[in-house]
Parts: structure tokens; C-alpha cells; sequence
């Protein structure tokens, strides 16, 4: 395909191609990374545990000051040669500072935004049998602002509990709630 850079940094790219009509279509892509894990972690069978990130384009933008997600990475970006799997241990560690008893990945290629950005997403649900914080959770450089466990039959009530106080709600990870709905949670 052709495409130009039409601005590049090390975590971002603008692009431009051209549509089926021969116009620019201006797009977001990733260089350094070559996909994004979304890990829903389920604890003790009845919690997941939420993490709360105020993430700069939104405060920027004045859209909201905190979003709710669940632990995420790129694959690949810190770590030549990174499998999907290897990034949903690492990213549940760093994120989270827990080791998953059982992985099951859901779906992979999933877009949030396809006519914005080329980024797609790997969904799992990472199955912990007991909560048991192993390392210290990183802060990503002030953008995780706090972690939070909620009871499974809690959850949508929860969300909208969250956005009633004008946080934003992560696509990814509403998307992995879907999977894990379909898990009879």
C-alpha cells in the first residue's frame, strides 16, 4: 500500500494513504510496537480488578480527567522479539504486580478505531486464583492513578457509577467485559 509519513515520533506516527476514491485518508499508527494486549484479570473467581489512568489526550482535550481500564501494553515496544503471550504476563505484572494461574486469549486483531489509527488490540482474560500482589505495581509515568477491585455481579453498576463522576470508559476494555460475560460472569 502507499502511504506517507507525514509526521513521525518514536510512539507515533501520522500517515497518510490513499482511499478507494484516490483522496488522503490521515491516520495514527504505532511504529514501535506491533500489537496491543487488553488483560481482563478475574481474582478469586468474583473480582476484576479496574485500574484508573488519567491519560493526557483526554485531560487536554477537557473530555475527562480519569478513564477506567484494566492493565494494557504494547507487544513488543520494550522488548525485541515479544510473543503476545509474553506481553500479557509482563504488561499483568508491571500493571498490576500479579502472575496469572491461567491465561485465555479471546480475540485478537480487535480495532477500536479503524478509520483513525492502525493500532489493533488482543484481548485476554488472565484467571488468578488468589490475590497475591507478587511485585509493586508501576505508575507508567503518573498515568495509573489507582487500582480498584470489583465484585463481577457489580460491575456494570459500577461503570456507571464511574461515568456519572465524568470518567471516560477504555473500548478495550469494555470490549474485554463482553468476553468475559460470555465466560457466564
Amino acid at each position: 500500500m502507499n502511504n506517507r509519513i507525514l509526521y513521525d515520533t518514536k510512539y507515533l506516527q501520522l500517515k497518510s494513504t490513499k482511499s478507494k476514491t484516490g483522496s488522503d485518508w490521515v491516520y495514527a499508527h504505532r511504529p514501535n510496537a506491533k500489537d496491543v494486549v487488553i488483560i481482563v484479570p478475574v481474582i478469586e473467581k468474583n473480582k476484576v480488578l479496574f485500574i484508573i489512568e488519567e491519560r493526557p489526550p483526554l485531560v487536554a482535550e477537557g473530555i475527562s480527567k480519569r478513564s477506567v481500564a484494566v492493565p494494557a501494553g504494547l507487544v513488543g515496544d520494550e522488548r525485541e522479539g515479544e510473543s503476545i503471550e509474553d506481553a500479557i504476563k509482563a504488561e499483568l505484572l508491571e500493571e498490576a504486580g500479579l502472575e496469572a494461574d491461567r491465561i485465555e486469549i479471546k480475540t485478537r486483531r480487535t480495532a477500536s478505531s479503524p478509520g483513525c489509527v492502525s493500532e489493533t488490540v488482543t484481548i485476554a482474560i488472565a484467571y488468578i486464583d488468589k490475590y497475591d500482589v507478587v511485585s509493586k505495581p508501576i505508575d507508567d509515568g503518573g498515568v495509573i492513578i489507582d487500582r480498584v477491585l470489583v465484585d463481577i455481579d457489580n460491575i456494570y453498576p459500577w461503570l456507571q457509577e464511574q461515568e456519572r463522576k465524568g470518567y471516560a470508559l477504555a473500548a478495550q476494555t469494555l470490549a474485554g467485559l463482553f468476553y468475559l460475560r460470555e465466560n457466564n460472569y
